[in-house]
């Protein structure tokens, strides 16, 4: 005799490997045939309950289908709800034996007993076929007009699988929605709801004639907002939100087009919007098909900014569910009003950081389509300086959509070449081919570009030649414009010219062409320049030099390289003077794209903003710097300024004053860091290696950001480091941490420039010459909590105007309750000494209790005299 089902239960919970388990169920199977094939009616339904925990384990159960028929032919309510609980399990639509239950179901769908009845609806709106659905209709229809508010909710339910598998016969049910709508039950009210949407997908010709239903729609919502507490239908705090969102989709459908339809929902989605409680997803999921409404209707402008404004709030909640909802939304409406969108710009931008990729890959969607003509610098910096630390798998969507954005907004083309240029330092090899094309026939076409271009993109290519595109391009110029290059046409933001010899620009070549990595079409494109350069330069060991990188591919192992190599040698000889210019000329402006979006702009202002600074041979060497010993102008060892740097990680002030002493400045990376990570990049140490070099340039420190070396925290007592304004090693003459000031100095009272959550960061000040723009800062930091703080890092951000050096902290511990303090010595100079103020941002990162905290502040309010 077979067991109980519970006991079956308890038996495979306790077999302990996947073959006892089926050796259970094989011999309850076993059991079950046997009574099966005896007719024990006594123990029917409890085998096909049997039978269902068996199927719900994946084990076969169709001997079982026959006895679930049995079941329901029984008079008996307990046995035909076991019965039609394993007919929707163990059958299903395409089952040959479901035709034989057709009669049963009949029958009980006219029994007395309603819940038999709604057995009967349930499962004929779960598995029933097409002929049982034409069979049945009429049933259906005859049960939406039961007095039983039970059975006409079930009615209706299946009245919409009826209409599903057979919409010739919805003609029956046309009629019916108008008692549904206007029942006091909530349940068949939404049941009804569900038809009449329904019907309008299946035939939407239906949409006209239903259209007088929007004022009892909005009546019935009107009396949902008004309405008291209903213990029956509260779901936190909010009277039957199912019922609100049924009603609010339904109007989206019907006003959609109807200027009438939609001034009478007009005032109601107004009310919801304002009176709907946000706080709970009850009133989430309210709100958020209020606003599909809204936007999918002919309403007011008014209305619609409230709309935008609901998803801009869903975008600040702490739910990532929510705030990927309104990304979408807001990507699909952002055509509807783009400057109500616009507002909620700046947080849009903030979910470019977000940990959740799906969130990033959203926000990217929408920044994408918020860029125009008037927003196109502001945004582009964003997605750029999100391109520093996107993930290697996000970087070539976001590279495309960028390179996009940039030629179809670009206000002239000199800042498309530096926007396309950018892309290309920062994540050059993630940028398409066409791209590529894109720039070159840009380059090509616009003569007034190629001195600028060329001259531009040498010293980005110095500074980033790990980046494959960027250095295609970048060969490709030198080859066709190398003459302008050497030339001088191009001048520095101060007007002064640009002086590059003929062995600087050989010498980038072969650095190229000696990477170990170098990819075949990369030493295509250097041994094509190489050729090209035989006829721009003039110096003879230049010429010499050239000519022997030529000769060095012919033992090349690609043939493809090696003939042309061979080729261009031969061009060498004397015999082809005559044809080498012909030969070796600019090649033609390629064809533009017809995909392209570039316009017909402006050029724009062609001055090389970021070429390093020159200084005359006559000026005495700097200490540590080699003078060059090639003949012309040579180049200095630091750069002004990387200017690719500084637009993308700059203070927002426009003052951009040099370096004051021009020899090789020690920029520690925590002005780079700070900044970085106050613009979402990554957390980095703010304080340099004891053994960093001095000499490490801004492009240093974003080549290492792009996969150089990882810093390290330096010891607690760190070698002396050169100071980052040139001078001695302390050229303000203060004093040792804590020691007093020197006599003389002027005194400046202490300023408090963070305080929250029991963290103080207090600043004081040593100025030993009050005259001078040079000051030490002693940041001071102490926690008031009872805990101690961990891992605590400070960051600071200044604007270009004010050189920044930070000294290590004495320690990356927070003692609790205010018992001792940490110490930092940060030391600045204004160079804009009474024209522009001291200004500061800060950050402060720390673990409370195994919890990572990041806060970040500003400081205005430095003495008077600083």
């Amino acid at each position: 005799m077979s067991v109980k089902l519970r006991e079956l239960v308890r038996q495979v919970r306790a077999c302990k490997t996947a073959a006892e388990e089926r050796a259970v169920i094989q011999k309850e199977s076993a059991l079950i045939r046997s009574s099966f094939r005896e007719e024990d009616n006594s123990f029917r339904h409890r085998n096909v309950a049997k039978l269902l925990f068996i199927h719900m384990l994946g084990y076969p159960t169709h001997f079982g289908q026959m006895e679930c028929l049995k079941l329901i032919a029984s008079p008996k309510f307990p046995e035909k709800r076991i019965g039609y609980l394993g007919l929707t399990q163990l059958l299903d639509e395409n089952t040959e034996v479901l035709m034989l239950v057709t009669n049963s179901i009949k029958n009980d769908l006219n029994h007395a007993n309603q819940y038999i009845v709604g057995l009967a609806l349930v499962a004929l709106g779960d598995i029933s076929s097409a002929e049982m659905c034409r069979d049945l209709a009429s049933e259906v229809d005859k049960l939406l007009r039961s007095a039983n508010p039970y059975i006409r909710k079930k009615a209706a339910l299946t009245a919409i699988r009826v209409i599903r598998k057979c919409p010739d016969v919805l003609e029956l049910y046309i009629d019916r929605i108008g008692p549904l709508l206007e029942d006091k039950n909530h349940s068949v009210m939404l049941t009804g709801m569900d038809l009449l949407y329904e019907l309008m997908e299946q035939s939407k010709s239906l949409i006209d004639q239903y259209r007088r239903y929007v004022p009892l729609l909005v009546r019935v919502l009107k009396d949902l907002l008004k309405s008291g507490y209903s213990p029956e239908h509260d779901i936190a705090g909010i009277i039957d939100p199912f019922l609100q969102v049924r009603v609010l989709r339904l109007l989206r459908v019907l006003a959609r087009g109807d200027t009438a339809a939609s001034d009478d929902a007009n005032d109601i989605l107004a009310q919801v919007a304002t009176n709907t409680e946000s706080s709970k997803n009850a009133g989430n999921a309210i709100l958020y098909e209020c606003v599909n409404t809204i936007m999918s209707i002919e309403s007011e402008s008014g209305l619609r900014v409230l709309a935008i404004n609901i998803l801009g709030r869903f975008l600040m909640n702490r739910d990532n569910n929510i705030r990927y909802v309104a990304l979408n939304t807001l990507t699909r409406v952002v055509n509807a009003d783009v400057q109500a969108v616009q507002r909620h710009r700046q947080t849009i931008v903030e979910c470019l950081k977000d940990p959740d990729i799906s969130i990033r890959r959203r926000a990217l969607d929408l920044t994408y389509a918020l860029v125009n003509e008037s927003n196109i610098k502001s945004l582009v910096k964003e997605l750029l300086n999100y391109l520093l630390v996107a993930d290697i798998e996000f970087k070539q969507d976001l590279t495309t959509k960028i390179c996009l954005v940039v030629e179809k907004y670009a206000p002239n083309k000199r800042w498309l070449v530096d926007t396309i240029f950018k892309v290309m330092a920062l994540a050059g090899n993630y940028v398409r081919e066409d791209v590529i094309a894109s720039i070159i026939q840009l380059v090509s076409a616009t003569a007034e570009l190629h001195a600028y271009a060329v001259t531009k993109i040498f010293y980005s290519v110095k500074e980033n030649l790990g980046q494959e595109s960027l250095v295609q391009v970048g060969v490709w110029c030198i080859g066709e414009f190398g003459e302008l290059l050497v030339s001088g046409q191009s001048v520095d933001a101060d007007g002064r010219p640009i002086r590059i010899t003929e062995d600087e620009v050989v010498d980038l070549l072969d650095t190229i062409v000696k990477r170990p990595s170098i990819p075949q079409v990369t030493k295509e494109y250097c041994l094509t320049a190489y050729a090209k350069l035989l006829t721009r330069f003039s110096n003879a060991a230049a010429l010499d030099r050239i000519r022997t990188s030529i000769a060095a591919f012919q033992s090349s192992i690609q043939t493809e390289l090696q003939q042309r190599a061979c080729e261009y040698s031969q061009l060498m000889s004397t015999h082809w003077d005559s044809l080498r210019l012909g030969i070796l000329e600019r090649m033609p402006v390629p064809e533009k794209r017809t995909d392209t979006f570039i316009r017909d702009t402006p050029i724009g202002d062609l001055a090389v903003d970021d070429a390093p600074e020159k200084r005359e041979s006559a000026s005495p060497p700097q200490p540590g710097v080699k003078k060059p010993v090639s003949g012309g102008t040579t180049s200095a060892p630091a750069p002004k300024r990387d200017n690719l740097l500084d637009d993308l990680l700059s203070l927002d002030t426009p003052v951009d004053a040099p370096m004051s002493s021009p020899q090789p400045v020690h920029q520690g990376p925590s002005t780079t860091d700070s900044l970085l990570d106050i613009f979402g990049g990554p957390s980095m140490t703010p304080t340099p290696s004891a053994t960093a070099p001095q000499n490490k340039q801004p492009s240093d420190m974003l080549m290492d950001l792009l996969g150089g070396p990882s810093m390290s925290m330096p010891a607690s007592n760190p070698a002396p480091t050169q100071p980052i304004f040139g001078g001695p090693a302390n050229p303000y003459g203060a004093a040792p941490y804590g020691a007093a000031p020197m006599g003389g100095a002027a005194q400046y009272p202490n300023i408090t420039a963070y305080e929250k959550d029991g963290v103080n960061v207090t600043f004081s000040f040593n100025k030993p010459n009050p005259a001078s723009n040079q000051v030490e800062v002693v940041a001071r930091f102490s926690n008031a909590m009872p805990v101690p703080l961990q891992n605590f890092v400070f960051q600071a951000a200044v604007p270009k105007y004010i050189k920044l050096q930070m000294l290590p902290a004495s320690s990356t511990t927070l003692p609790p309750n205010s018992k001792g303090a940490v110490t930092q010595v940060i030391k600045l100079e204004n160079t804009l000494q009474g024209e522009k103020p001291l200004l500061m941002k800060l950050k402060v990162d720390f673990v409370n209790n195994g919890q990572p905290i990041s806060e970040v502040g500003q400081v205005n309010s430095f003495p008077a005299g600083i």
